[in-house]
């Protein structure tokens, strides 16, 4: 009997030493240098609670904010299993964006990885990536914007706004998800609301639900309906493409027919699995994004009656000297719209819809002393350099003054990275602008509007309005 119990306590003993320098590895990682400052937590979890905990204000995450005190601009963490570099510094920023594809490439979490794809946009490099953005800029460039997507975005808020009119009230960020969704999967996939597009569009609200959530996939939690709706989105698409696979005769109508051509060439540079994924993603990015900012920028705009009267007073000079009150919207009204641009650089600003984008260190690198490890992640803190206080004065103030005079952005800079940087800066961001100009414009020429509710928002890092933001509209005339 002392004999087992001598075992068991050997065991026991041996276990407790390999778990303690299991522990102590984890917390000091072998480096060549010096790592930046911070704490990697608990083995596995890391710091993954801390970084999730909900935030109820515009301002940087105090996940962030007390780091950055405590350590400065660029500290190491560990998130969801991975070591990873923040960094709220500029000039880190931009140096990342610039070196992307010789000293970082694109990387996000295993998690995300599951969520979007693993031939996803985002997790493919050099030939490829910039192959499927040419195929996407046929879609969402300026040429096409011009041509086409202006004039049917104009039209689709003009009756969208017409029947929001006529209900006691409408809870905005739903209803601009669905008005966006029709307009872009429209383009995408030939979305008509009576066909099973219409399901669609429900399994993206419930991925949606999860896409920023702690990653326990358990039934009832929030990114098991995630990865349930991008499940059921997916099932979806790939009966569509199988459907059209087998028309050889059908003639190009959407988006997904160009990607159909792709796949028929003789040495196909694309695949199945890449054209879904890339569906997938251009699908959610499409609608989602823009309508959470455009939510928050109405409910800012309420808040601010100077702004709106600035805005409306842009908007009424351009109808009146129309010689149709009531024609559409013109590409050269629409270029002409000076303040509506600043408006929406500040909402852009304010909303940081993305709080952090992910690389990945392909080397050693060495920055202000401090050591960035081979095969690290970095995640670039958007919020932290637009609502820097040293940057922006009286950052969480809503100022669309600040930028008059500043050059037009056509690109991520070191103080603004709304639409990302670098090669991978949003192909969608000309679209996004066209659609937030436009919706802007029919609604402040046409209807005045009151809060009955809501309009409190969360982020979780991100941004969410848990009670909606409903609101009732009246036609001016």
């Amino acid at each position: 009997m002392e004999t087992l119990s001598l075992a068991v306590w050997a065991v026991a003993s041996a276990m407790a030493v390999v778990s303690f320098l299991w522990a102590y590895r984890w917390s000091h990682p072998k480096v060549n240098g010096r790592l930046p400052p911070g704490s990697l937590g608990l083995p596995l979890l890391g710091e993954t609670m801390q970084f999730f905990a909900p935030n109820p204000t515009c301002d940087v995450s105090p996940f962030v904010k007390d780091r950055v005190n405590r350590y400065g601009t660029v500290f190491k963490t560990s998130v969801v299993g991975r070591a990873v570099i923040v960094s709220a510094d500029p000039d880190l920023n931009h140096y990342v964006f610039q070196q992307e594809g010789k000293l970082f490439e694109s990387w996000y979490p295993a998690t995300f990885t599951e969520i979007f794809g693993r031939d996803n946009v985002g997790s493919l490099h050099g030939f490829m990536y910039k192959y499927l953005k040419t195929l996407v800029l046929r879609l969402y460039g300026q040429e096409n914007l011009r041509a086409v997507l202006l004039a049917e975005t104009d039209a689709a808020c003009r009756t969208t706004l017409a029947s929001w009119a006529g209900q006691p009230s409408i809870e905005l960020k739903d209803g601009l998800s669905a008005m966006i969704f029709d307009i872009t999967a429209k383009k995408l996939i030939g979305y008509e609301p009576s066909k099973p597009s219409e399901n669609l569009r429900k399994n993206f609200v419930a991925f949606i639900r999860g896409l920023i959530s702690f990653p326990m996939d358990i039934p009832g939690t929030a990114y098991h309906e995630c990865m349930k709706g991008r499940r059921n989105a997916m099932k979806v698409l790939k009966g569509m493409m199988k459907e059209r696979m087998a028309d050889p005769g059908r003639k190009r109508e959407d988006f997904l027919d160009i990607m159909i051509e792709e796949l028929r060439k003789e040495n196909p540079v694309l695949t199945e699995a890449v054209a879904l994924d890339l569906m997938f993603v251009l699908l959610f990015a499409s609608f989602e994004t823009t309508a959470l900012a455009l939510t928050l920028g109405i409910k800012l705009l309420t808040d601010n009656p100077r702004v709106l009267e600035a805005l409306t007073e842009e908007h009424e000079a351009i109808v009146r000297n129309r010689k149709d009150p009531d024609a559409g919207l013109t590409w050269a009204e629409y270029k002409s719209m000076t303040f509506t641009s600043q408006v929406t650089l500040e909402i852009a600003r304010i909303a940081n819809i993305v709080p952090g984008i992910f690389r990945k260190a392909l080397q050693d690198i060495e920055f202000k002393g401090y050591t960035i490890p081979a095969g690290w992640a970095v995640m670039v803190c958007p919020p932290a350099v637009h609502l820097n206080p040293e940057i922006y004065e009286d950052p969480l103030a809503f100022n669309p003054w600040r930028w008059q005079d500043k050059m037009e952005i056509t690109g991520g800079t070191k103080h603004f990275m709304a639409f990302g940087g670098g090669l991978r800066f949003c192909v969608g961001t000309d679209l996004t602008k066209v659609l937030m100009a436009t919706f802007m414009h029919c609604l402040v020429t046409k209807y005045r509007w009151r809060t009955v509710k809501g309009g409190n928002i969360v982020r979780t890092p991100g941004l969410s309005f848990p009670d909606g933001f409903h609101l009732q509209l009246f036609p001016k005339n």
